[in-house]
């Protein structure tokens, strides 16, 4: 028998709990979960805090295999020939579902059964000032009413034009703008009358539209706020530095906020109620890959820039790429979260980026919450007046969602070995040994490509666990420069009949078509080929165009009459010729605003068939631990059917449009190439379910309920990378 004495029990009872690491309470989650508009779907994303997250839990990971189509509509907008898109998520607001057609319809529905309520078209001929029409991408519409609820409006861009539409009928709102319709080029000054419109939905903090704008021409990215109930413009914020505002030291010509362009936030806005934050991401500085008219690091272009909602006043921002030669926009709306660091609860905001970064940043300073470490890159260039930024931002978590570099290792092994080494060749005569390698002459590698990493889909975030669900591409692209002056030698030829008209016409091509369509006309990426252009359209088919635009293409109509003649006749011409420019004579004289060299297209790098010249996957989904900044799991997005009849296991492809993440455990996303929508499970990225839509879906999916019943819906589109066009809405539930 052992005998313990008090000392001896004690001694040990001291002795174990010295053993033992109190572990502190975890702290209570402060985000409520049940919060309404996590129930309903009333903006672009769900909320304006673009987390794209429903609460809604009836369609979950047992059931979501029983999911059926409940209901389809086609807008009608679909028409032999077209290339149209559908980028746009459903909002519903109270009993209606509101949806915008590929040219630019609103459209009213019932959102349990998708029966037509009302159309309001602004195509009408008439209807518009200038009696243009106009056909461009749109992501979605902004709703704001009344305190009493007495005036409910829909608020969207047409081209050049804001309009007010009355959310109850569809008609326009007499005392906004003329009638209904005021103008979107207020504020942008000397060029206000440039190619000016918004693809993505602005927010509405009080009173105020507040809007980004997707520009074309060098004309200037100011973010604007506008009055909800005149129109009228009520704050401007300069994303190129005027005199004597922050950031005008950045660029090294004084008066660069008068000729360079763009820095436009054209993927849309996220917006803090509580705080009066609105956050605005920013594209790169025109032009998107020479940068010797605009040498400094380029304040305020590829900026995540947190603006005071009510006056437009800087509060902080944070640039992720200093002086962009890449087209490195930062390309989604940045998603408001709230992530556990260091035992406290923080209100962050992530951006998620083209090179597949992403940066957590608290929501109030913009201080990183990993660190972010100012590396050097590249800057030797041949490019004459060039002048390379020395570093760029790396954060040190998570780490990048995509690869970031490309070797011979790494070409596609599903061509023939002759066809490998081909690509092989080919990667060898491009500068490709870091993701910073600067635009040349000789052809560089774009890995991630132009289209991402991220793209304007944007990212699901899950308050309940601080998940980060981001969709991605893994596809390289290249980047070849031409001198301007050697166009004629290496490209075409002289013109035998050298008239005013037919030089303007090219000269005009040269500056502001090339960039897309290439100095071949043959087009590239989402670009369509502009050659035997005149087999497809006529001349005043093309015309139309050029001045209202079409999907991609922004509108030119700020051009005079006989220029936009000029260039349908350049492009109808049977012979292809080039603008023959001085290089030096352009790098003395800036005022020429004439670079001295041009860039000849966005082009993938791919084999003979079409796929990607790398090795898969090609596309993925990613769930990243925001609050440890940690990997949860990946998985391959999408599948070629071509190869999934070989055996390969699915390779992903390109994607383009978001996901949705549920209380019911899920992700939904379509976006892909194979013309599917899927469900995977949130926590493991098994595929749980996939259907087939009429077209690819290139959309977010939009989530609510009615009357208990849970609907997904997602706009199939198509038009993209050759797959064809679509006008339908596609709504799923349960049977």
């Amino acid at each position: 028998m052992v005998k313990i004495t008090v000392c001896t029990f004690w001694a040990t009872l001291l002795l174990f709990l010295a053993g033992c690491t109190l572990q502190p309470a975890e702290p209570e989650n402060p985000v409520d979960l049940n919060r309404e508009e996590y129930r309903t779907w009333k903006t672009r994303g769900g909320s304006y805090a673009s987390i794209r997250y429903t609460s809604l839990d009836e369609i979950n990971r047992v059931n979501v295999a029983d999911l059926e189509v409940v209901w389809s509509y086609s807008t009608g907008d679909l028409e032999a020939g077209d290339r149209t898109e559908i980028q746009n998520d459903p909002v519903k607001i109270g009993s209606t579902l509101y949806v915008v057609s590929p040219k630019l319809k609103i459209i009213a529905l019932e959102p349990s059964t998708g029966r037509e309520k009302w159309v309001f078209d602004p195509n009408v001929p008439g209807l518009l000032p200038g009696g243009e029409s106009y056909v461009h991408r749109n992501r979605g519409l902004t709703f704001w009413e009344s305190d009493h609820g007495r005036d409910r409006r829909l608020i969207y861009t047409v081209g050049p034009y804001l309009l007010a539409v009355n959310a109850d009928d569809g008609s326009l709102v007499e005392g906004f703008g003329e009638g209904g319709i005021a103008s979107f080029r207020q504020g942008l000054g000397e060029r206000k009358n440039r190619s000016v419109f918004s693809s993505s939905p602005g927010v509405v903090y009080g009173d105020l539209y507040i809007s980004g704008s997707t520009v074309g021409n060098a004309a200037p990215g100011h973010i604007r706020a506008f009055s909800v109930l005149t129109g009228e413009l009520e704050w401007v914020f300069h994303t190129i530095p005027q005199p004597g505002e922050y950031g005008h030291d950045t660029w090294d010509d004084p008066d660069a906020w008068r000729h360079i362009g763009h820095a436009n936030a054209w993927t849309g806005l996220t917006l803090d109620e509580e705080r009066g934050i609105v956050f605005a991401p920013t594209g790169s500085a025109s032009s998107d890959f020479y940068g010797g008219f605009r040498t400094g690091s380029n304040l305020f272009a590829n900026t995540l820039l947190a603006l005071d909602a009510t006056t437009g006043e800087r509060i902080w921002h944070f640039q992720t790429i200093r002086h962009d030669l890449w087209d490195y926009d930062l390309p989604t709306q940045p998603s408001l979260v709230t992530v556990q660091h260091n035992g406290q609860w923080i209100d962050a905001v992530s951006q998620t980026t083209k090179t597949g970064f992403v940066y957590l940043l608290d929501r109030e300073t913009g201080d990183p919450l990993f660190p972010v470490e100012e590396r050097p890159v590249p800057t030797e260039t041949s490019l004459i007046g060039e002048q390379v930024w020395p570093t760029q931002p790396y954060p040190t978590r998570p780490e990048p969602f995509t690869r970031q570099s490309m070797s011979e290792e790494d070409i596609n092994p599903y061509v023939s070995e002759q066809e490998q080494e081909q690509l092989r060749l080919q990667l060898q005569s491009l500068h490709s040994d870091h993701m910073f390698d600067p635009p040349s002459l000789e052809g560089t590698l774009v890995f991630p490509g132009f289209d991402g990493g991220s793209e304007w889909g944007g990212t699901a975030f899950d308050p309940e666990t601080g998940i980060l669900y981001v969709n991605s591409n893994e596809v390289p692209w290249t980047m070849t420069m031409v001198p301007a002056a050697t166009l004629v030698d290496e490209i075409g030829h002289v013109p035998s009949d050298d008239s005013e008209s037919h030089n303007r016409g090219r000269e005009i091509y040269m500056s502001s078509c090339v960039a897309c369509h290439g100095p071949q006309r043959e087009g590239g990426g989402n670009n369509p080929s502009l050659v035997d252009v005149e087999e497809r359209l006529t001349p005043a088919e093309l015309l139309d165009i050029i001045n209202s635009g079409r999907n991609m293409m922004p509108a030119f109509s700020h051009l005079p009459d006989p220029d936009k003649e000029a260039v349908v006749n350049y492009l109808i011409d049977e012979e292809f010729f080039v603008l023959n420019l001085n290089v030096q004579e352009s790098v003395r004289d800036p005022e020429q605003r004439r670079a001295p060299y041009i860039f000849t297209g966005h082009n993938r790098f791919q084999t003979s068939e079409g796929y990607p010249a790398n090795t898969p996957p090609w596309g993925r989904l990613s769930a990243i631990d925001l609050n440890s900044g940690e990997y949860v799991w990946r998985v391959p997005l999408g599948e070629y059917p071509s190869l999934k009849a070989r055996g390969i296991e699915p390779t992903g492809t390109e994607n383009y449009g978001g996901p949705v993440v549920t209380a019911g455990g899920l992700v939904f996303i379509a976006a892909t190439l194979d013309e599917k929508i899927r469900a995977f499970d949130k926590s493991t990225g098994e595929l749980l379910w996939e259907h087939d839509l009429p077209a690819a879906g290139y959309a977010t999916p939009s989530v609510y309920e009615v009357d208990g019943k849970q609907f997904v819906v997602i706009a199939a589109g198509g038009g993209k990378l050759g797959t064809p066009s679509g006008d339908t809405f596609v709504a799923f539930g349960l049977p």
